[in-house]
């Protein structure tokens, strides 16, 4: 039920993020606590990390402001403990051990404010034999028997970006974790560390199909279940054009729906019998590829079949739904999904562009209440432009 009052700042405002500047997950669950109004400093370093993203284009790093800090610098690790005693949370993803000798780990954040939600963003966790190994999504959700989930019988399982590991089993538990302590600690107020590893997160979201797997209804293997390409209705299928159709029809009527517009009524009843299924790919995939991928979203247009092309990047942006939506925005000159979810009393916004590295060093000091930041630091680093939003 909303009140009628609304504000333009999210839920999260007044919430103080700290994050200490890396790549992948960690910027990006800051960027999900500045969408939903938290003010987010993010602490760069000189020269700081990077994927070769200019970073008036790196939009993980909108709504969120910047400062700079040399943590190797003998001064550093007191800048950033200055900051984190004024913080509610604190966010950062080095190897295990790493922020404890650069003097700003937990112990040393705590001794300062005890109240603060201190978040660590890994992809092995804080413990482990593979703990202090280097590793990348795929890989993390290779170990979980999330990544042999997917794809054809025959073939690799294909790399399906970093989006199921870094941010899905990543950044969102992350995030979850993040709330729920920064609850725990407005009613204890006792702070804590929140271990979030990519490798929990992506087992985590597997829970069904472990279920599944239990009661006998999901085989250990790629291609040969309901909702892995196994089972005929549900899957992906190739047009005249070369483009493609999402299929998933798999309740009774939204199949009857399916196959009545696809011209195959003969094989409705294929749906049940699975020693048919072969059959009934073939004539579906061939039906598919007598007309262009446009043709068929117009012949399943408006109807409960529950299939849809597969846009591009570029194209979901310009999709009538997404459009009316409003899914994506523009800022900056730069399209990009807006902030998700939403709220009926406290609506949320692209409120800013990325925040260039130390850019924000007087307003931060001045808005946190800290006497001063390094003098050397009150400036943009050199070929980086000032905000411009």
């Amino acid at each position: 039920m909303t009140t009628g009052r609304t504000t333009g700042h999210g839920p999260l405002a007044g919430v103080r993020v700290l994050e200490l500047a890396g790549i992948g997950p960690g910027p990006f669950a800051g960027m999900l606590l500045a969408d939903l109004g938290a003010d987010v400093v993010r602490v760069d370093r000189p020269g700081g990390p990077s994927l070769g993203i200019d970073p008036a284009r790196d939009v993980t790093n909108r709504n969120k402001r910047s400062v700079v800090v040399d943590l190797k610098a003998p001064d550093g690790p007191a800048r950033v403990l200055d900051l984190a005693a004024r913080a509610d949370v604190l966010i950062e993803g080095n190897r295990p051990g790493v922020a404890e000798r650069l003097g700003v780990g937990p112990a040393h954040c705590h001794a300062r404010n005890p109240r603060l939600v201190y978040g660590r963003m890994t992809g092995w966790g804080q413990e482990g034999p593979l703990a202090h190994r280097a590793g990348h999504d795929i890989a993390y959700i290779a170990l979980t028997g999330a990544l042999g989930l997917i794809g054809p019988p025959d073939a690799p399982p294909p790399a399906p970006a970093n989006l199921l590991g870094d941010y899905a089993g990543g950044s969102l538990y992350l995030v979850v974790g993040v709330l729920a302590a920064l609850h725990h600690a407005r009613v204890s107020g006792v702070g804590q560390v929140v271990d979030a590893a990519i490798v929990d997160g992506a087992a985590h979201l597997s829970t069904m199909i472990h279920g599944m797997l239990a009661a006998g209804g999901w085989q250990d293997r790629r291609g040969a279940n309901l909702l892995d390409g196994g089972c005929p209705y549900y899957g992906v299928y190739e047009t005249a054009d070369g483009g493609y159709m999402a299929v998933g029809a798999l309740e009774p009527q939204f199949y009857d729906a399916f196959v009545d517009l696809l011209g195959l009524e003969d094989l409705r009843d294929a749906r049940k019998d699975r020693t048919r299924w072969g059959e009934l790919r073939e004539a579906v995939a061939a039906r598919f590829r007598t007309r262009t991928r446009d043709a068929w979203t117009a012949v399943f247009e408006g109807s409960d079949a529950c299939v849809a092309p597969v846009l591009s990047l570029r194209e979901a942006p310009r999709h009538p739904h997404l459009a009316a939506r409003a899914t994506f925005v523009e800022h900056g000159g730069i399209t990009q999904p807006a902030p998700a979810p939403r709220f009926s009393a406290t609506p949320t916004a692209v409120r800013t562009g990325p925040a260039r590295p130390g850019a924000d060093t007087h307003q931060v000091a001045r808005d946190w209440d800290i006497p001063e930041l390094a003098p050397d630091l009150e400036q943009p680093l050199p070929n980086t432009p000032a905000r411009g939003d």
